[in-house]
């Protein structure tokens, strides 16, 4: 008897955890949690809010089913991203809004059924303190971490907007980006939160020791300096804000953009300078194509006495380029870089067939379909690596790591905000650029054609700015900085490894739980065994 109880002992599961709070009352926080969130992002920017925000989130998810915790997550995304997203009602109306907010609110949702799960299983295996105060909190955040990955790839190349590792951008946190990138920063914010969780739950809070995981992760986020890089001279960058008619829907005349950028840069004129920096969107027409244009930006080549980099529509091969050119006095020199990422439904629309019938008056508002570039995002100018990004490219890894792998030693962003003016989508981009920075441990110029403009340091800080709204210019010795920090260097691998490692671990439990229920059931009672 003893044997087969023994047995028994050993085969038998801990019972699943019960939900921590009723639906009735997880399903309005999730609510609450979605727009504490909002206010770590700018323009509040007050980033300690991220860490009571996702805290509730996981909160109302443990314990929960499939179906419920589907519903809270989704909850949590609408009330987040609804905010968040505001900013694309801005012109084109509360469809393309609505879609967007919605597409991500469901991928939130779908995500937050592995989360629960893990909640379920976990505590199942794994029911003591290494089970339930580390691994627990390790696989709920890189859940977390695999959704963000999963929002920010697809569809049609994702939308990596809103990501916990950015609402860190302005607090201690930020410079563990440098090691880990903004996945792995997002990855120990939300470990932090969930092992606090764990650790409230536990109903310990007397047993000191029990809190050593989560303030370990704590003192690595707030002690772990900035990877350093190497300094490598500096360079002078002229950086031109024209404040034109750049919008889609704004009234202009003809190279009304280009004029008004030509205006802005006139007190450069006669200046001692590197390169001049216009912002995508700066020019009206081809210069490629159009000799007039060409001709202007010769001109103003000449009259700085350096290079101007621009960005402007180019056609080559009956295809259409958002693309980034270095241009002389004689005209273009070098490489062009062309958008990698182009935004769906805003610079090219996919399988228009389909979607035409759902919205056709704001479909065919978008007659052009830029096409994505493949060449490497870098411009060599006499010898000095510059890593570009255009618009939103900013807010994909690839990007600014393969500028980085390829030997940028200075970051120029080139951007057009003038259809979000009004809201707080500069703001947010600008975000990503500063963290972008302190990532890479380089310099950016985040240049846009209406603002919010600035010059910012490898170690995040600002240099230089100009206020949205206004046209005027900056000339700034911009540091530049040579070697890799880990983060460009592991941050693939980091991504893996914290994504697709946790559904892997995810599953594991799954199956654990599956084969020992499946033991427990046909392990004989004393009764059953005739003892």
């Amino acid at each position: 008897m003893s044997g087969v109880s023994a047995r028994a002992g050993r085969l038998r599961l801990a019972a699943a955890p019960p939900p921590v709070l009723r639906l009735a009352f997880a399903a309005p926080l999730s609510v609450v949690a979605g727009l504490l969130l909002v206010t770590a992002f700018p323009a509040l920017a007050w980033w300690p809010m991220a860490l009571p925000a996702v805290g509730l989130s996981l909160v109302v998810l443990a314990g929960r089913g499939v179906w419920s915790s589907m519903l809270v997550g989704f909850l949590f995304g609408a009330a987040f991203f609804s905010v968040n997203l505001l900013f694309t009602a801005r012109y084109l109306g509360w469809i393309p809004w609505m879609a967007l907010s919605m597409l991500e609110a469901l991928l939130t949702a779908l995500f937050a059924a592995p989360i629960a799960l893990a909640y379920r299983w976990m505590p199942r295996i794994a029911p003591g303190t290494l089970g339930r105060l580390v691994l627990l909190p390790a696989l709920v955040a890189g859940l977390w971490t695999l959704r963000e990955q999963i929002v920010g790839s697809w569809p049609y190349g994702g939308f990596p907007w809103g990501r916990i590792g950015v609402s860190q951008v302005n607090g201690p946190f930020a410079e563990v980006a440098s090691w880990v990138g903004m996945s792995g920063l997002s990855f120990l914010v939300v470990m932090l939160c969930a092992m606090a969780i764990e650790y409230v739950r536990s109903g310990r809070l007397r047993r000191l020791t029990r809190a050593v995981p989560a303030a370990i992760v704590l003192v690595v986020l707030l002690s772990l300096p900035q990877f350093p890089t190497t300094a490598a001279g500096s360079l002078r960058v002229g950086a031109v804000q024209g404040n034109g008619p750049a919008g889609y829907f704004d009234h202009r005349t003809r190279n009304a953009v280009l004029n008004a950028q030509l205006t802005a840069s006139v007190p450069l004129f006669g200046q001692k300078m590197d390169v001049l920096l216009w912002p995508e969107g700066g020019v009206d027409s081809d210069p490629t194509s159009n000799p007039a244009t060409a001709a202007a930006l010769d001109e103003l080549s000449r009259r700085v006495n350096a290079p101007v980099l621009l960005s402007a529509v180019t056609e080559r091969d009956s295809q259409l380029f958002n693309s980034s050119l270095l241009w002389t006095q004689d005209g273009q020199r070098g490489g062009t870089y062309d958008k990698r990422h182009p935004v769906p439904f805003g610079e090219y629309v996919p399988d228009r067939a389909f979607w035409e019938p759902f919205a056709p008056d704001l479909i065919g508002l978008i007659g052009r379909e830029y096409t994505p570039g493949t060449a490497p995002p870098l411009i060599d100018l006499n010898g000095v690596g510059i890593g570009l990004a255009i618009c939103f490219d900013v807010i994909y890894d690839d990007v600014v790591w393969d500028g980085a792998a390829e030997g940028a030693q200075v970051y120029m962003f080139q951007t057009n905000n003038a259809d979000f003016r009004g809201t707080d989508e500069n703001l947010q981009q600008l975000a990503f650029a500063r963290m972008r920075a302190i990532e890479t441990g380089r310099s950016v110029v985040n240049l846009s054609t209406v603002g919010t403009s600035e010059v910012i340091a490898p170690d995040g800080a600002t240099l230089d700015q100009l206020p949205i709204d206004v046209a005027g210019h900056m000339l700034t010795d911009v540091p530049l900085r040579e070697g890799l920090t880990p983060a460009v260097v592991i941050g693939p691998a980091v991504k893996i490894v914290l994504g697709w490692g946790a559904i892997a671990a995810l599953l594991a439990a799954g199956l654990v739980v599956a084969i020992r229920s499946r033991s427990t059931r046909k392990t004989p009672t004393p009764e059953r065994a005739g003892v």
